[in-house]
């Protein structure tokens, strides 16, 4: 048995096989019913010429079947590629050619979109289409439909020998504008996102088999619901993590809140798993809410990862649990669990970002390439060595800039800031000035930027984010009409974005100023950006 996932999954399933395994949208399956459905999958994507190191896309919303198709794509030695589902035609035509998919599964509302980007994909030549009752037609006439590519084939496992170095890839919005694909060897990134590290004890498991033990040790099983989409890593790595120790999960195929807190009460969750005030806050709201009831004794805990978590919020869930355990990680798609705190009642303020322990492997960088000293108040960049990526797919720039070595080691450094504080622990300030996080989802100006300027009326253009109760941040644009022209409205803007970039990267804000203004060199002026939004009344 290798640190393989497919493997510590395989491992699971022998030892817990008759535990229910998930819950989704009213289907109940169990470790070995899991098992062998993806045995059959994965033996149906052999058929059509799938094998190690084949890519394929999955483009579906929280389901069973997003689940199925990882492990059978990774009992094949092949490499799934997440689909961000909110993505439109522009941004899905770039990721799909830059990941170079030779197979896809996809649910069937999503199909419009296939069909329009096919033509273009000469490489991906199988399609695998979930039903959804949604009754768009096929993308393609010889594509197969899920059930009946599983039900056509062996539920045996058959399957060669794995190993640790075979790939998985993390497609993150990041810090660049387009999607980037973290390449990681399954070994490292077990280690830095799924379970191999225990973030109590930072004790390293040492055998594959070890996590099977975790999970008999435990005494029973947890029920864990988290609550983001499957197409971030957060959600991927809560569901492999828990299955490694033979845990019950229970998905959302779409966030809501008074359906989140029917399936706590009515499948009796023991773990959330939230990202920041994006879902802590209507959570809130909706328990505080005229007649809104419910059971929730079985919750015990609570984790946020990937977006600010604000003390007031947090504050709000322990008046309504008062034992509640409450965790706010840190990390990245490319540096994985950076760090992790444990939060008290009555210790939830904040100095800018949590203040995290930190994991194994974990650093902060000065500007020249030195340790931060605790207690300094010297502001760095946090790196991580050891269970660290390959780098980006088919992205050999990215990919220089932001591994790096020093003195010998490899190190990765995506580009979020932070201090040491004297104990040693990590405070986190954010990605720069520039990087808006928008309830976990990543937003590169510079690619709102170039749609808004496309607009006819838009001379120049900044993006930055703004303060946003609920979300973190929201985008906010600043622009500068073109000479002759009305200046847009902001529906019109918004408008004109929609075609091209996802919901969540439209401009919620806008600035019309008289000049733009830019550095010497052409760079854009963010702090000047920044001042504006701060100050300036918007339209």
């Amino acid at each position: 048995m290798e640190f393989n996932l497919a493997d510590l999954f395989e491992a699971s399933v022998d030892a817990f096989g008759d535990r229910e395994y998930l819950v989704a949208e009213g289907r109940r399956v169990s470790y070995a019913e899991t098992e062998a459905r993806a045995n059959r999958l994965a033996h149906h994507l052999a058929a059509a010429g799938i094998g190690p190191g084949d890519h394929v896309g999955i483009y579906a919303l929280n389901s069973a079947e997003w689940v199925e198709t990882a492990w059978a794509v990774f009992k094949l030695r092949a490499v799934w590629v997440n689909i961000n589902y909110r993505y439109v035609e522009d941004e899905l035509r770039y990721l799909f050619a830059n990941a170079d998919l030779q197979a896809l599964v996809h649910q069937r509302q999503f199909s419009p979109r296939v069909a329009a980007l096919l033509p273009e994909l000469p490489e991906l030549r199988h399609v695998v289409v979930i039903e959804d009752d949604s009754g768009e037609p096929d993308p393609v006439g010889d594509a197969v439909d899920f059930e009946a590519a599983v039900d056509g084939q062996s539920p045996e496992r058959d399957f060669g020998p794995r190993s640790g170095d075979d790939h998985y890839i993390l497609y993150t919005g990041g810090t660049t504008g387009l999607p980037k694909g973290v390449v990681w060897p399954h070994r490292n990134v077990f280690f830095a996102l799924g379970g191999g590290i225990d973030a109590m004890t930072g004790t390293r498991v040492e055998r594959p088999e070890e996590m099977v033990d975790k999970g008999k040790a435990m005494g029973g099983q947890i029920s864990f619901l988290p609550v983001a989409p499957l197409m971030h890593g957060a959600t991927q790595w809560a569901v492999m993590g828990q299955s490694f120790v033979g845990n019950r999960i229970v998905l959302v195929a779409r966030f809501d809140p008074h359906e989140v807190w029917s399936l706590v009460e009515g499948e009796k969750v023991n773990m959330l798993m939230i990202t920041g005030d994006a879902m802590g806050r209507p959570l809130i709201e909706a328990l505080e809410e005229p007649g809104s009831s419910y059971d929730l004794s079985s919750l015990i805990g609570i984790t946020s990862t990937a977006a600010l978590f604000s003390p007031s919020v947090k504050d709000q869930f322990f008046e309504h649990f008062p034992s509640l355990l409450m965790s706010d990680a840190i990390g990245s798609s490319e540096g994985g669990n950076n760090g992790i705190s444990w939060i008290k009642p009555g210790g939830t303020s904040m100095k800018s970002g949590p203040t995290v322990t930190s994991m194994s492997g974990t650093v902060v960088f000065d500007d020249d390439m030195e340790m931060v000293k605790p207690g300094s108040g010297v502001v760095g960049k946090i790196a991580r060595f050891g269970d660290i990526p390959v780098g980006y797919y088919n992205d050999p720039g990215k990919t220089a800039e932001v591994f790096i070595t020093v003195d010998g080691v490899r190190y990765v450094m995506p580009g979020d800031f932070a201090t040491v504080e004297a104990d040693g622990s990590i405070t986190l300030l954010g990605r720069g000035s520039i990087c808006i996080n928008s309830g976990g989802e990543k937003i590169f100006p510079e690619e709102v930027e170039a749609v808004v300027r496309s607009h006819p009326d838009v001379m120049d253009a900044l993006v930055v984010g703004a303060p946003d109760e609920r979300w973190g941040q929201r985008v906010a644009a600043i622009v500068e009409a073109r000479p002759g022209h009305d200046a847009p409205s902001l529906e019109a803007v918004q408008e004109h974005c929609r075609k091209h970039v996802a919901g969540y990267k439209v401009p919620r804000q806008l600035y019309v100023v008289d000049k733009v203004e830019r550095a010497p060199s052409g760079k854009p002026d963010y702090r000047w950006a920044s001042v504006v939004v701060d100050t300036a009344p918007s339209s």
